[in-house]
């Protein structure tokens, strides 16, 4: 197969948005998604990118895409944060995955942070002996802590 693993362009978002889509799907999250084409591209390629996106093409086609951004640690300082790595369901297994988590790794080698650090869904037992292979800790004795709008919005009411 011809690979093509690439920084993502504005006119990308459209597909991305469709990978983001398919794993929310996936994740058992379909009405989860409120993220639009057009914040993708205001968030990711205006004044101040709040994130860098690789997409992964197969014959030109976009079916894959890894979105990161940096975070800072308070043990190791700056850091890489891996939002998702997605690969269309059709062409999983076909090498595309390893592509976009090798660019990743370039990348933050590259920008010389500490760590890179990402989530997997305890039950994606594919992801975790994927992430395993290739040297990942997953560490299954962290939860991850959230408080969505709805839990904001109620935290601030009782301020």
């Amino acid at each position: 197969m011809d690979y093509t693993i690439r920084k993502a362009k504005p006119n990308d978002m459209s597909k991305v948005l469709d990978l983001i889509k398919e794993l929310a799907l996936f994740e058992r999250e379909v009405n989860a998604v409120e993220v639009s084409v057009e914040q993708l591209e205001k968030d990711g390629f205006g004044a101040a990118p709040k994130f860098t996106c690789f997409v992964g093409e197969i014959n030109g086609t976009i079916e894959g895409m890894a979105l990161v951004y940096y975070r800072y640690s308070t043990w190791k300082g700056h850091v890489l944060h891996l939002e998702d790595l997605i690969v269309s369901e059709a062409k999983r297994g076909s090498g595309l995955g390893t592509k976009l988590l090798d660019q990743v790794v370039v990348f933050a080698h590259d920008m010389g942070v500490k760590r890179i650090s990402w989530e997997v869904l305890d039950w994606n037992k594919d992801a975790i002996r994927f992430y395993e292979n290739k040297g990942a800790k997953v560490m299954r004795d962290w939860d991850v802590v959230q408080l969505n709008e709805t839990g904001i919005k109620n935290y601030l009411s009782k301020l």
